[in-house]
């Protein structure tokens, strides 16, 4: 009778360290909840793209008029607890929740663009794969920004009239974690001031991807309405500045590019979302 009743407990035991698994797994996801991107409407408009300051590179001219409609713009770069929280790993360099994300290729985020549309339930904007991956601007998923898109949220969209050197100030120590004031790594987002948006660390910090493709000489061919960078390519665009740059490659019109498949510690991402207008 007693081997019975010790059976019996053994198997409640059993049962009981079971559900304490499942409910620790539980936990687990509950600290991996999805937790919805604050964004920032940015109004349709238009501005003139390009080096306002006639210091830049070749490929930031000529200055050229661009109309956008209307998007939203995440307020701060992805942090890594974001995209851990989607993703299940983290693949930074400089490890902390509130950091940006960094460490990733163009191909990782649109996959994780993709996947945050999944589990909000909104319509993913990529498919295809590898240099045939195409964006539809018409789905209301996540998606990087277009080159033109970036710079116009970085100058402070319709409120652009301050022509700024930086995003929010011709003071870059205001704004941004750059080579001079970063300690040579990267900061929690959203620590110094805003642009005329209110949104944070659009220069310095981490480098940008955008959606586009890179060409030199786009600026003397591009639409004027609602561009979306050349139909193919070899390198896709990134924008900013980095914890790591000089004040110069921090501008607002400073434009970089690298292979699609390769990922650096200075550069991470910034989501987009159509507004369906």
């Amino acid at each position: 009778m007693f081997e019975r009743w010790l059976w019996i407990a053994l198997f409640v035991v059993l049962i009981v360290m079971f559900f304490v698994s499942c409910s620790d797994d539980s936990s687990t996801g509950a600290l991996n909840e999805i937790t919805p991107v604050e964004m920032i409407l940015v109004e349709g408009g238009t501005f003139q793209m390009g080096d306002h300051f006639n210091e830049g590179e070749s490929d930031e001219k000529p200055i050229h008029d661009v109309t956008l409609r209307s998007f939203y713009i995440g307020k701060y770069e992805i942090t890594q607890k974001e995209y851990q929280s989607v993703m299940g790993n983290n693949p930074s360099y400089f490890k902390g929740d509130n950091l940006p994300l960094e460490s990733i290729t163009w191909y990782d985020a649109v996959d994780y663009c993709n996947k945050l549309s999944d589990q909000e339930g909104l319509e993913r904007c990529y498919s295809g794969y590898g240099s045939n991956f195409t964006c539809d601007f018409t789905k209301n998923g996540y998606r990087l920004p277009t080159e033109a898109e970036w710079e116009y949220a970085a100058r402070g969209g319709v409120n652009h009239s301050d022509n700024y050197k930086y995003s929010g100030s011709n003071n870059i120590g205001k704004v941004a974690w750059y080579n001079s004031n970063s300690g040579k790594k990267t900061h929690e987002v959203g620590t110094k001031v805003p642009n005329q948006l209110g949104i944070y660390d659009m220069s310095g910090n981490v480098r940008e991807w955008c959606n586009d493709w890179y060409s030199d000489s786009y600026y003397s061919n591009s639409p004027s309405s609602n561009p979306t960078g050349p139909s193919s390519g070899f390198r896709r665009v990134f924008r900013g500045g980095s914890w790591g740059n000089i004040n110069y490659f921090c501008r607002l019109s400073f434009r970089e590019n690298i292979l699609a498949i390769n990922s650096d510690k200075s550069l991470g991402l910034r989501l987009v979302r159509s507004t369906g207008e």
